[in-house]
């Protein structure tokens, strides 16, 4: 597998990642019945913030991007989308494990959300999320530092 590299986000990668939110959230929205063109690129570029966002390149290529946004004693998780071209290959599982070793994560709560019946929510219980509670779209996550270690696929 080539290298994942991460590097910061800028303001000129918003419209790319924008796009990228729009193509990996389609099949999932659409089953929803909420797939809007207009919206699903709105929402990212409301709450899209550099300085909390990583960029995802394989051979300098963008393929994907995570948030991870610090609040009141813990993280927001948000924004972390992989090109479908790129999934199946364990890369999200690597970028949580960068994630989740850096020492400021480590001993912090981290929350997030997934869409109802997204197949990332099996990615996030692999990391010790568990389900705090749901509505019809979304189901809302959390993991607790203590005694989460890091997961292999081995």
């Amino acid at each position: 597998m080539d290298e994942l590299k991460m590097r910061q986000a800028t303001l000129e990668d918003r419209e790319q990642l924008a796009d990228l939110r729009a193509v990996v959230l389609y099949d999932d929205l659409t089953r929803l019945g909420r797939y809007d063109e207009i919206r699903v690129r709105e929402r990212f570029r409301n709450t899209f913030q550099p300085e909390h966002t990583q960029i995802l390149e394989l051979e300098d290529v963008l393929i994907g991007c995570v948030s991870l946004k610090p609040g009141d004693g813990e993280f927001l998780l948000e924004h972390f989308y992989i090109d479908p071209d790129h999934q199946g290959r364990k890369l999200g599982t690597k970028v949580l494990n960068i994630l989740f070793e850096q020492e400021a994560v480590k001993s912090r709560r981290v929350t997030l959300n997934v869409l109802q019946g997204s197949p990332a929510k099996r990615l996030y219980e692999r990391f010790g999320f568990t389900i705090d509670h749901e509505d019809e779209v979304d189901v809302f996550m959390s993991r607790n530092p203590q005694g989460v270690g890091n997961f292999s696929p081995n």
